[in-house]
């Protein structure tokens, strides 16, 4: 099993869910309900919060803002979930957010998606897999 490598000046919260062989660079924040599975990456500057899980192999590229309170002025802060599928490609500046209750609580990502700089993932979308 590959041993997780976590940056010194990352700061990765009690409760996080590591897999084997996560890589957390310099200055990421990883909140307590975050689940990263095997192999991912996070480059540099990444934030992950909220209830989100990342598929194996994904990276995530610097300034990705992931996982936090959705862009609704409905939100009231219901416990709603953000999920990303494998071999994602996250690159810099992308934010996500999660679901809210108006759309099934749950924003999901397919497995081998690319999503390029400053693009974003609004709250209850669905995306299939392998979309660019």
């Amino acid at each position: 099993m590959a041993e997780s490598l976590i940056h010194a000046t990352a700061v990765v919260a009690p409760g996080a869910t590591l897999g084997a062989g996560v890589r957390i660079g310099p200055y990421c924040c990883v909140g307590a309900e975050v689940t990263l599975g095997d192999g991912c990456e996070l480059v540099s500057h990444v934030v992950l919060d909220g209830i989100t899980s990342v598929g194996p192999r994904t990276r995530i590229f610097p300034f990705a803002s992931i996982g936090h309170q959705p862009q609704d002025l409905k939100y009231q802060g219901e416990r709603s979930r953000l999920a990303i599928g494998a071999d994602c490609i996250i690159r810099e500046g992308v934010t996500m957010n999660p679901g809210t209750t108006g759309g099934g609580m749950e924003t999901v990502v397919g497995d081998g998606c690319a999503f390029l700089a400053n693009s974003h993932v609004g709250h209850d979308c669905h995306v299939g897999n392998n979309v660019i």
